[in-house]
């Protein structure tokens, strides 16, 4: 059976789409999320599976829910069922995704000097760093990516954007704070950093301030989620995170 710890971000990171979302509809295994004013945003508009799913009917099930799109995301919340549903989805043409789930089990830093920005103080350094990522879409689907951060407010009872200032007051690092009190559940979601301002304690600052303002709050659920095989996971190590479990991210188009 998964930890206690385990089912509580799964229901968390399940709610959070479905509030978010400016629509939605159940299918077997979950549900699909819809955003018209951010279409290009492939997290906006989904297939979330969070229950037993029939991992061969899935491919036919996300292209009956997203067949208006030109691309496919499914997010399978639970760590088994993904790896369950890999097979099936690859031979549709699905390209194959883990995530960690990353608890926070250190003690909370002290200091946290970031403070609140809204997302015109992030348009700028956020928009040049999807650029970074993306550096051949069309300036409307960078638009979509950034202001979809509006629609995150709707998410969780208590939505935080951080930024760490440079002595200039450029916006170095940010990342968004997810929080349900009510739970005691934190998530950590989107913490970058310019560029221009790599390995500079900037991201330090964000994740401290996060951190802090969470367990404050009484969150001692604090979580985050990082790619299986790229380095954050280990940046995130040594800040006392740790992998108690896995999602799936499966793409096409």
């Amino acid at each position: 059976m998964p930890m206690p710890e385990l089912q509580r971000i799964n229901s968390f990171v399940s709610s959070f789409a479905r509030r978010q979302a400016a629509r939605t509809v159940d299918l077997p295994g979950g549900f699909a999320v819809y955003d018209d004013d951010f279409v290009h945003s492939r997290a906006n508009n989904q297939v979330v599976i969070d229950s037993a799913v029939d991992s061969e009917a899935l491919p036919a099930l996300a292209d009956e829910a997203l067949g208006h799109l030109p691309y496919r995301l499914i997010s399978v919340l639970d760590g088994d069922a993904g790896t369950a549903c890999a097979e099936p989805l690859i031979r549709a043409g699905y390209t194959h995704s883990t995530y960690l789930v990353m608890l926070h089990t250190g003690p909370v830093p002290a200091g946290g000097p970031a403070e609140e920005v809204d997302l015109d103080a992030l348009r700028i350094p956020l928009t040049r760093r999807w650029r970074g990522f993306l550096p051949d879409v069309e300036d409307e689907v960078l638009r979509h990516l950034v202001d979809r951060r509006e629609a995150r407010r709707r998410g969780a009872d208590a939505v935080h954007f951080f930024g760490a200032r440079t002595e200039e007051g450029e916006v170095a690092a940010w990342a968004d704070l997810y929080m349900d009190p009510s739970t005691g559940t934190a998530q950590i979601e989107d913490l970058i950093t310019s560029e221009t301002h790599l390995g500079r304690g900037y991201a330090d600052a964000v994740l401290t301030t996060s951190l802090r303002l969470a367990a404050a709050e009484g969150c001692g659920t604090r979580f985050l989620t990082a790619d299986a095989m790229d380095w954050p996971r280990h940046w995130y190590e040594r800040r006392g995170f740790s992998a108690i479990g896995h999602s799936h991210c499966f793409q096409r188009g």
